[in-house]
């Protein structure tokens, strides 16, 4: 019997983790949230009420379950405070179950202007990030100047590297980027009154989940973006700024990478990007538009449209082998109800020759053309149906196929954007 698993996007983000992670915690005693920051938005809806988290483990709304904010996050005590507070105001927050690590680095108000900023200069060659100051929060983790949740509890210690960071970060605002720097008071009395609400959270997270894991308790683990977004194995340099991947679970969570004992990967029945790079089944015109529409494809975090595509089986196949996958959730599959052909991505070709092998390279990718099988469509409604064995012929073929292309079986399939909207093949935590 599983104990302890990880779920992680096995596309660029966006693939519906935050229902999944919902759906599991009814098994799990703990969810981990273990990389990323509020540039992720997971969305759940429960009674037809919407919450979309930046920070909080998607857990959250059950009762009595352990919600953690691992070691690799970046955290914006701004947006945690604000989803604490609309917790509360709902009646959901009790205040025990929320814990923070203290190795967790925080994200400052010059990230966030150094972030934006940097887009701006670039111009065309922008990245596309969401300008929350996730990637410069992980830049000054990287050259150890970073400050850490920890820090808020000691205001001496708080102050003194404030003020050092400060030194240089004004320096390069001022002089290259040619804009008003910060004023050490005004962030320090800000970042010194959002402690006051988020110290009785900060612990070493690491021993919480170390010692529920001797005592036999279910842990889930929570990736945030997706596997072709991941700043080692993802389309560089369109991705994020941690690492999203299944083997980042253990490393932000503070735990040996043998206790993980399955890795999950959620996949949209379609393919969706949001930002820059390269995105070789995307769709254009009025295709795009009516799968966009249908789909509500739009960021849960930024609100941008985002890119529409065919199911590219090259970069699940390379998703699974990265995350190890033990089984694939399959998500929107209601979207493609109304559609009479289905394309799914069986290769690329390039100057008359072709390849199965997704190639993580940009450029690279950006040269290639999709080569595609051509399915059925089943034009019936599936956002009822519970049993596997009660979709359209046409749609469990399809299913099958991705099973097929993939080498990993569906565990689940989702047909709905509500909680009980969801077609259950197995349990990841049952034998």
């Amino acid at each position: 019997m599983a104990k302890n698993i990880v779920i992680v996007g096995a596309q660029w983000g966006d693939e519906g983790k935050g229902k999944i992670v919902d759906i599991l915690t009814k098994n799990a005693d703990v969810v981990v949230r273990f990389q990323g920051g509020n540039n992720a938005g997971h969305t759940v809806i429960v009674n037809e009420e919407k919450f979309v988290f930046h920070l909080m483990p998607s857990g959250i709304l059950h009762k009595n379950k352990d919600c953690v904010i691992g070691d690799g996050v970046v955290v914006d005590p701004v947006v945690l405070i604000n989803e604490i507070e609309v917790l509360e105001e709902k009646g959901i927050f009790n205040g025990k179950n929320l814990h923070i690590s203290k190795k967790a680095h925080l994200i400052m108000p010059y990230h966030r202007r150094l972030d934006v900023s940097r887009e701006r200069l670039k111009g065309k060659e922008k990245i596309g990030t969401t300008g929350r100051g996730i990637g410069p929060a992980y830049e000054d983790k990287a050259a150890r100047i970073g400050i850490r949740c920890g820090d808020l509890l000691d205001e001496t210690l708080f102050r003194e590297k404030l003020k050092r960071n400060l030194t240089e970060k004004n320096h390069y605002i001022q002089n290259v980027l040619h804009q008003v720097g910060f004023e050490i008071h005004e962030i320090y009395h800000s970042y010194m009154a959002m402690a006051e609400k988020i110290a009785p959270f900060i612990k070493d997270t690491s021993e919480l989940i170390y010692t529920a894991m001797n005592e036999k308790k279910k842990i889930l683990f929570e990736g945030a973006q997706g596997t072709l977004l991941d700043i080692d194995h993802g389309t560089y340099p369109y991705v994020t700024s941690s690492n999203t991947t299944a083997g980042a679970a253990p490393v932000g969570s503070g735990i040996g990478p043998s206790r993980i004992d399955k890795a999950i990967g959620i996949t949209k029945a379609y393919t969706t990007r949001v930002g820059e790079g390269p995105f070789p089944t995307e769709l254009g015109g009025k295709e795009a538009e009516r799968l966009r529409e249908h789909g509500g494809e739009y960021g849960a975090t930024t609100g941008r449209p985002r890119r529409v595509g065919w199911f590219d089986a090259l970069a699940i196949r390379y998703a699974a082998r990265i995350n190890g996958l033990d089984g694939l959730v399959i998500t929107k599959l209601d979207v493609l109800d109304n559609l009479k052909k289905l394309k799914v991505c069986i290769g690329y070709k390039y100057k008359g020759k072709k390849t199965t092998t997704f190639p993580t390279d940009a450029q690279q990718l950006d040269k290639y053309t999709p080569v595609y099988e051509v399915h059925e469509g089943w034009l019936e409604d599936t956002t009822k149906i519970k049993k596997f064995e009660k979709l359209p012929k046409k749609a469990q073929k399809y299913i099958r196929r991705l099973e097929e292309l993939s080498g990993v079986p569906a565990i689940m399939i989702s047909v709905g954007a509500a909680r009980d909207d969801l077609i259950l093949i197995k349990n990841p935590f049952t034998r």
